[in-house]
């Protein structure tokens, strides 16, 4: 039985996804797929700020704004996750109804194994893995969900990945998970199907939406290589973050302090299945170190770390942009001059 709590006031509505971090083995063959495979834009790179030692890599679709993120952390000799109950499991990335031939004919031409087109939800599904294992989808959806693509990668703007579509959980007790997002996170159930619940938030659609698939009695997850690290729910500004991590403690919650990320503050807990969760703000966003037009293009460190760069980069393995025209990415390349505080 569900448990009854009282959702949380309007004015904390979260508006959907803000990114998905999951974990990778080396970090060129992750750059290659995601850039040269998928044609998403490689939005950041940095390091993880908890681990230096390990690049923190954000890609995203044009100016990486919150809904359109993937990030990883790749570990050169990580080992293999495995995909279980408490954990979220997939994550699937939006495309245009139109460009679904299109994609199956790229991913066939570069050898990528898939299943589908499967409906779900009423929408056309394509289910693969990337080179470490991680289930990744791509969903199909009508132009009134479609957002802008990245124009500058290998896939035609009018094809290319519009963003986060949605996240799958498994649960393995499926009523307290639900309990606390509907009552506590504010999600709405929409529909069922083939067990899947599905939730929405916010205005609902591609980039609010959260598939919890019920697994009772199947083996826990393990987050490692090929496996979801975290989910991020985003907060349009600090205020409205700050209220959600008084909301949470309220209520029980084991909720981080804020911590700042630099391009943007973020809070983390647990849902009742164990899958972590963060709200992460909108500002300031990733031109706050490096121009709009040039993302992506060196390593970029949090003030705190800009100190220690030349220890920092020698440890890090040299990356290179795939294709014809990519580069080399420098990771000695300042970040002094565009960099602040927040």
């Amino acid at each position: 039985m569900e448990h009854t709590i009282t959702p949380a006031p309007d004015a904390l509505v979260l508006p959907g996804l803000h990114h998905v971090t999951a974990i990778a083995g080396d970090p060129q063959r992750n750059l290659d797929f995601y850039t040269g495979v998928l044609g998403l834009r490689l939005v950041k790179v940095t390091v993880n700020f908890d681990d230096p030692r390990v690049y923190h890599l954000y890609y995203g679709a044009g100016a990486g704004t919150p809904g359109t993120i993937l990030t990883f952390f790749p570990w050169p000799r990580v080992k293999p996750g495995r995909q279980g109950a408490g954990q979220a499991a997939a994550v699937a990335l939006a495309i245009p109804a139109t460009a679904l031939g299109p994609w199956i004919e790229r991913l066939i031409g570069r050898g990528v194994r898939f299943t589908g087109p499967a409906r779900r939800f009423g929408e056309q599904v394509l289910a693969f893995r990337d080179p470490d294992g991680l289930a990744l989808e791509l969903v199909a959806v009508g132009e009134e969900s479609a957002g802008d693509g990245w124009a500058g990668g290998p896939v035609p703007a009018e094809q290319a990945v519009r963003g986060l579509h949605s996240v799958t959980l498994w649960a393995e007790a499926i009523g307290e998970t639900a309990a606390f997002l509907n009552g506590t996170l504010g999600f709405r159930p929409e529909a069922e199907e083939g067990g899947v619940r599905r939730y929405a938030i916010g205005g609902g659609g591609a980039g609010a939406l959260l598939d919890v698939r019920p697994t009772p009695g199947f083996w826990p997850g393990v987050v490692a290589g090929g496996t979801i690290h975290h989910v991020a729910w985003r907060a349009p500004d600090d205020a409205r973050q700050r209220a959600w991590r008084d909301l949470l403690a309220a209520r029980g919650g084991d909720v981080t302090p804020v911590r700042d990320r630099h391009y943007f503050r973020s809070i983390y807990f647990r849902e009742p299945g164990g899958v972590l969760f963060e709200i992460a703000t909108d500002p300031p966003g990733f031109a706050v170190d490096e121009p709009v037009e040039r993302l992506g293009s060196g390593l970029r460190l949090p003030p705190h770390l800009e100190a220690r760069r030349d220890e920092i980069a020698r440890r890090l393995p040299p990356l290179r942009l795939p294709g014809a025209t990519g580069g080399r990415i420098a990771p000695a390349e300042t970040a002094r001059g565009g960099a602040s505080d927040n």
